[in-house]
């Protein structure tokens, strides 16, 4: 049993849609500790890891560790119905999520089903990584916004001076450039040049639901997939993408 609270219910909308935008099932591990889910996309592309603690929330009571497998789809939609200044309850009821909305003058409460979710595979990747980079999230969405106008994929390249990015397609050829400690790339350190390409939309998908104003990390190895990290308030999201490869 748990009975936990979030005083912004709009706050977790954000959360649960960075996980919504690469699957649509999942299972929430909650724990005396926090919440957490990890998950691969339908297709194995990609992986997302989730973390939010318990000090996230107003009130967290949690009698013992619980799985809470639930359509992903379903529960965004419902989130996304979260008003201005609502709180948000969410209880275990016979074996449905029970969510409840509550506004200064009303209260209202969906059930959803709570789900078997397959696994398999979910274990986070063990990579050395050549490249990290931390970039502004604002900087990257403008930066894979270019790459889309010519391409369906993006590389990155790194050197101990620069991040680039690289797109190309019958349209056209794109090389965007961006130095260390500058305003789009605070931070870089690179132990080896690395060169690798990815799937744009799912990239794009990653990281739509960062915060405007934040930094991000790109860790990059030629050749491995890469790993984005971001936070949304205290919830910690990272995901895994495998490199496109030319067919």
């Amino acid at each position: 049993m748990f009975d936990i609270k979030i005083d912004d219910a709009r706050y977790w909308k954000s959360c649960v849609d960075s996980i919504v935008n690469l699957i649509d099932e999942g299972t929430f591990n909650i724990t005396k500790e926090g919440i957490n889910l990890k998950a691969l996309d339908p297709f194995s592309i990609s992986m997302v890891s989730f973390n939010i603690p318990n000090k996230a929330f107003s009130k967290y009571e949690v009698e013992k560790s619980v799985s809470v497998g639930l359509n992903l789809e379903n529960l965004g939609k419902i989130l996304s119905s979260s008003r201005q200044g609502e709180s948000l309850v969410m209880k275990e009821s016979t074996g449905k999520l029970l969510l409840e909305f509550i506004g200064p003058h009303s209260k209202r409460r969906y059930k959803l089903p709570i789900i078997e979710v397959k696994k398999g595979g979910e274990k986070e990747l063990n990579i050395e990584f050549e490249s990290i980079v931390e970039v502004k999230s604002d900087s990257l969405r403008e930066i894979l916004k270019d790459a889309s106008l010519l391409s369906k994929h993006v590389g990155f390249s790194t050197d101990k001076e620069s991040f680039k990015v690289i797109a190309k397609g019958d349209a056209g050829e794109l090389e965007e450039e961006h130095v260390n400690n500058a305003d789009a790339v605070k931070k870089m350190k690179v132990t080896k040049p690395s060169s690798v390409s990815f799937d744009l939309d799912y990239l794009e998908r990653m990281i739509s639901a960062c915060p405007a104003g934040t930094t991000m990390t790109l860790s990059i190895k030629s050749e491995d997939p890469i790993k984005v990290d971001y936070n949304i308030g205290d919830a910690q999201v990272s995901y895994f993408l495998a490199p496109y490869m030319e067919s």
